[in-house]
């Protein structure tokens, strides 16, 4: 490994190891564990997305990786190596030397786990797709194929590049050969490189045991409205975090994953349904399982995350004029778990406790009550009163079907899905 300045390589690898951790590493691990123990090569080429480079392997980064970058020369005319080395920790590979890095990297008795180009040009794809390895990228990308370590490229071009009827044939070839392409995203004349989150998330799902691999899961998130008018609405503060995080905990586990919510998110590889009211919820997820039950791929478990209104009322038709006193007559709306248990007896169902301001035997108890009426695998019970609501963040308690015990998760929404998804598995 050597960055481009005309040092000795091996010289490079030895200063490395002696001067200790790199500073970035400090951010290591700092978002989740998700990548930890995770080598990633990150392969960037001469798109100009490669200033997206930094940001990416940070993330990457803060998932627990260790991502060491190898760019082609075009790609240093974009970003110095220099750059992609303080994004990493890591020296960075422009030349292949005698330490012959691809092999060492990605050969059959490789380090890493993971070898992934963004961006990736047409030219490289076409090379990859076509066994050409005249760059440092292309020879990893060979090297790769040849010890059957998992490869991910996120194209990024001019949309009439993309367009071409010979990338598209070689896209279609390189997935044939087993190659996650993530994307593009077509915007203004261009095939954009996706969302650093999208690929995070796709290197997630890429490395993860898959202990969902096949699975058909349902989840609702977020809040319901019910209208007053047509301007004003009933609703609850819930942000909506909670469902998202549960979606791509699932999806990374190798799920196919289904989110129920009230506005589009455009997650990757998880199909959104949108709906407004309480009963739209409850009818779309209903459908939604008659539907998966009617094509022989029936869901396997729903997670209700969604704080559904609990009221709704007759809507007028026009605004309500402004001023005065406004009474409003509401009456309780269903219940989704128990319109779910009375047609979907075996369903595996998470449920979800809300209370304000209870003691945790008393939350406990309640969820433990929820838990037998329903009989539902799992109850995740947190006191909003305490936060919860609209933040990052959480504190929950889990009750579990057959475990005394009861699982206490603090700390940021995705760490708590993670839990809630692994919880989940042994279920299935």
């Amino acid at each position: 490994m050597r960055e481009a300045s005309g040092s000795n390589p091996d010289q490079s690898i030895m200063a490395e190891r002696d001067r200790g951790p790199h500073p970035t590493l400090r951010i290591k691990g700092t978002k989740s564990r998700s990548l930890a123990d995770k080598k990633i090569v990150l392969g960037v080429t001469g798109s100009i997305a490669a200033i997206r480079t930094v940001e990416l392997a940070r993330e990457l980064v803060r998932h627990g990786a260790d991502v060491y970058g190898v760019m082609s020369e075009a790609a240093t005319e974009i970003i110095h190596p220099y750059t992609l080395h303080y994004a990493t920790g890591h020296d960075v590979i422009t030349k292949l030397m005698g330490n012959i890095e691809h092999v060492e990297f990605l050969g059959m008795e490789g380090s890493a786990d993971l070898f992934i180009v963004a961006p990736c040009t047409a030219n490289t794809i076409s090379k990859i797709a076509t066994g050409v390895s005249d760059s440092t990228v292309t020879a990893f990308a060979t090297t790769a194929f040849g010890s059957e370590i998992p490869i991910i490229v996120v194209p990024a071009m001019h949309e009439t590049i993309y367009k071409s009827p010979v990338l598209i044939e070689n896209l279609a070839k390189l997935k044939k050969l087993g190659v996650t392409v993530i994307g593009p995203r077509i915007e203004e004349g261009l095939a954009k490189i996706v969302s650093t989150e999208a690929i995070v998330l796709t290197v997630e799902r890429v490395l993860s045991p898959k202990k969902l691999l096949g699975r058909h899961i349902l989840i609702t998130g977020g809040a319901t409205s019910e209208p007053i008018d047509p301007i004003r609405i009933l609703t609850n503060r819930s942000s909506g975090r909670t469902g998202v995080e549960l979606a791509r905990a699932a999806y990374k586990q190798g799920a196919e994953v289904s989110l129920v919510h009230s506005s589009a998110r455009d997650l990757t590889g998880i199909k959104e349904i949108l709906v407004e009211t309480a009963r739209e919820m409850i009818d779309a997820c209903i459908n939604e399982l008659r539907a998966a039950k009617k094509h022989g791929k029936g869901y396997d478990a729903l997670i209700s995350s969604a704080a559904i209104t609990d009221f709704t009322g007759e809507s007028s038709d026009v605004k309500i004029p402004s001023g005065g006193e406004l009474h409003l007559r509401l009456v309780p709306t269903q219940k989704l778990i128990e319109e779910v248990r009375k047609e979907f007896p075996e369903l595996t169902i998470v449920g979800f406790k809300a209370e304000t301001n209870v003691s945790e035997q008393e939350l406990i108890r309640r969820a433990r009550e929820k838990q037998q009426a329903y009989n539902l695998a799992m109850v995740v019970a947190n006191d909003v009163g305490a936060g919860g609501i609209g933040t990052e963040d959480n504190e929950v308690f889990i009750s579990r079907a057959g475990v005394a015990d009861i699982k206490h998760v603090k700390g940021a929404k995705k760490l708590i899905a993670d839990a809630i998804i692994e919880d989940l598995a042994s279920f299935l």
